[in-house]
């Protein structure tokens, strides 16, 4: 087990550290990702300039490069107010500009959910959804469709200055009737503790934004990192989508505590209403005590303090129920004051780089080796898809060799019913054609099932159900039961949708049998998409929401408005859930029909040039010979050409080696 005392991450000899710092680890991590799409660029432009491009190839090749360039990697940081949060961001990412970027100043800071990523299509801004919006049924994925809604200002990322100056926007209040804080979500009559302060006036302060996307061209975010500051927990449990999909599908979850305070009453809300679960979900949380800095007292010896830090941790661990080697305990503040002024002793003391060891090594390892086994395994399959494409053309020249040099020797009258023989073959597979379309058209209407299933109208009917039972007037007491039984149906669906996969990978592999037995072909289907992992996304899915319709939610659930952006935010996600089971039907449908045509097109090529070598031989002498050395020739280029391929591919398939080795702490 990793201990995570600060003194673990330095030399014991020399005293120097020895973390890598989640700045470098990410860096790495798209110097890997660059390095693969250009591999991948090159290896596509090759096959094309070999004629070994088809369409699911194509599709395979175009798939593996939006992956690999496009991936994002989230890092949510929850906190209830005051906890640090922002600083610790400033800290964590942005300490090269200088100075504070986010604002953190005392008291609240970040009031609405922001989200820190990068778009190269979008120029330098920051966009602010106003929170009047909650007044209206969108939901913020449909929001974010409709940019001119958004309060938009533009950045100037070379001055950090007004950089801060802008984004000191998002800690931006207003005032409020008790009655406008009720429709918004921030004022609840059955929870008055949980309410904010009224003034003399009677108004209540509300965040001025429901949302804020920060798009600026830094490093991190270039390379795909996505960081999520989240405001305390009535704007928490206020934003539907936030809770039951923003931060369930983070990569990893940094929860801010005060180490001054340990777990407070609101801290421990966050923790059981959003952020606990049963699943293996909970090794992407990482519990971080922050403010360690006040702990540090002159009175104090250093054993004292450090004493003092690792009861607060043991204590943290054992009321949320973690493992104590995810609680670690930091001052962001001295954290960012030493990268700023360059004090290497007071970088240590404050325990940042441990921070960034576990977020950097954990999370970046792990993700790259989740996408890199990605990668391996569609390189993989692509080239199992080639080599049988290739395969065929040298089992065809070596046909063509063995009719040739049966024709050594032979006078024009053999010559000729020979090339009589190859026409009438070439009529036969021709007709043969019928039979393939016949094949075609009941594979056609199995997946036009599959498609109905995970089509849009079946999930806008299950969410117009779900919906009903929601907007029922009084309490929802069964609205759980509503939800297990969507969920059922979806599942159901799911398993109807693997029971046609193999009920058409069924009629494939006896087809593609036929038709190897009958033409000499060397089909093979395509392994048939695995429904198994969306169940279990489902399930995840399922879990975000059920946690969050407890009964301390019950009364927000008797809102209408409330219910339906619940509804809304989930049925964005399941429309995910089902594009990607759809992506992976299709991706086989296409490569199982990529290979029969890549098959039938290399047949009537062969047929092809095996009458214009036969009439080349009519034509002329030597011709024989002539065409005899071209085979040669030919075989030997497409040994090399499959040399070529093995090499390309093993390059990519070597490089998806981990860059660096995982600690305790592991990540999605």
């Amino acid at each position: 087990m990793r201990s995570s005392r600060c003194s673990d991450i330095l030399d014991s000899q020399t005293g120097a550290p020895l973390t890598t710092s989640f700045n470098e680890q990410f860096d790495q991590l798209g110097t890997w990702r660059r390095e693969f799409a250009l591999r991948l660029k090159l290896l596509s432009e090759w096959m094309k300039d070999n004629e070994l491009l088809d369409a699911a190839v194509e599709e395979r090749l175009r798939r593996l490069g939006t992956q690999v360039r496009s991936d994002k990697v989230m890092v949510a940081f929850v906190a209830e107010f005051s906890r640090g949060k922002s600083e610790m961001i400033n800290a964590v990412f942005f300490a090269g500009y200088g100075r504070r970027i986010m604002p953190a100043s005392a008291g609240r800071t970040t009031m609405c959910p922001t989200e820190m990523g990068y778009d190269a299509d979008v120029p330098p801004c920051l966009r602010l959804l106003p929170i009047e919006s909650r007044l209206e049924p969108q939901a913020l994925m449909e929001w974010r469709m409709v940019p001119e809604k958004w309060t938009r200002i533009d950045l100037d990322v070379n001055n950090p200055q007004q950089l801060a100056s802008a984004l000191e926007k998002v800690a931006e209040t207003r005032k409020v009737t008790q009655d406008e804080a009720r429709a918004l979500g921030f004022w609840h009559s059955q929870a008055p503790e949980d309410n904010p302060m009224v003034d003399a006036q009677g108004m209540v302060e509300v965040p001025k934004w429901r949302h804020a996307l920060i798009n600026i061209a830094h490093p991190l975010l270039k390379q795909g990192l996505v960081i999520l500051d989240t405001p305390g927990l009535n704007a928490i449990g206020a934003e539907p989508e936030l809770t039951v999909s923003l931060i369930p599908q983070a990569h990893a979850v940094v929860f801010i505590l005060g180490a001054d305070t340990g777990v407070t009453k609101s801290d421990l809300a966050i923790w059981r209403e959003h952020l606990a679960t049963e699943t293996d979900t909970a090794e992407t949380r990482l519990i971080v005590l922050n403010k360690i800095d006040t702990l540090w007292d002159d009175l104090s010896t250093a054993a004292q303090i450090e004493a003092q830090i690792e009861r607060q941790k043991a204590s943290t661990a054992e009321i949320l129920g973690v493992p104590q080697d995810r609680v670690i305990a930091v001052s962001a503040q001295k954290g960012l004051v030493a990268k700023v002024t360059n004090d290497e002793k007071l970088l240590q003391r404050s325990c940042l780089p441990l921070l960034e060891d576990a977020l950097g090594r954990g999370m970046m390892g792990k993700r790259q080796r989740i996408l890199g086994n990605a990668m391996a395994v569609g390189i993989t399959d692509l080239r199992a898809e080639t080599a049988r494409v290739i395969n065929i053309r040298k089992r065809d020249l070596t046909e063509q060799m063995m009719e040739l040099k049966g024709l050594q020797g032979k006078n024009a009258v053999v010559i000729k019913h020979m090339r009589s023989r190859i026409s009438q073959e070439q009529a036969e597979f021709d007709l043969g054609g019928a039979k393939i379309h016949a094949v075609r058209s009941v594979h056609l209407k199995l997946l036009r099932e599959v498609f109905g299933i995970l089509g849009s109208t079946t999930l806008k009917k299950e969410m117009s159900q779900l919906s009903g039972r929601l907007l029922e007037k009084g309490l929802k007491l069964g609205v759980k039961r509503a939800y297990g039984e969507t969920f059922d149906r979806l599942r159901t669906n799911l398993k109807k949708v693997q029971t046609l996969c193999g009920e058409i990978q069924a009629m494939l592999g006896g087809t593609f049998r036929q038709l190897n037995g009958e033409y000499g072909f060397s089909l093979q289907a395509p392994s048939e998409p695995q429904m198994a992992q969306y169940v279990t996304d489902l399930d995840m899915v399922e879990r975000s929401h059920i946690q969050y319709l407890g009964i301390g939610n019950a009364f927000k659930l008797a809102q209408p408005d409330f219910a339906d952006r619940l509804v809304r935010a989930l049925s964005t996600r399941l429309r995910s859930v089902h594009e990607m089971a759809l992506a992976d039907v299709e991706l086989w449908s296409k490569s199982a029909a990529a290979q029969l045509d890549a098959q039938l097109r290399e047949r009537r090529r062969n047929f092809s040039r095996r009458i214009e070598a036969i009439d080349r031989i009519q034509q002329a002498a030597g011709g024989l010979e002539d065409r005899i050395q071209d085979i040669d020739q030919q075989e030997a280029a497409l040994s090399h050409v499959e040399l070529k391929l093995t090499e390309l591919t093993d390059y990519l398939i070597a490089v998806n080696q981990p860059i660096s080795t995982p600690v305790d702490i592991e990540f999605a």
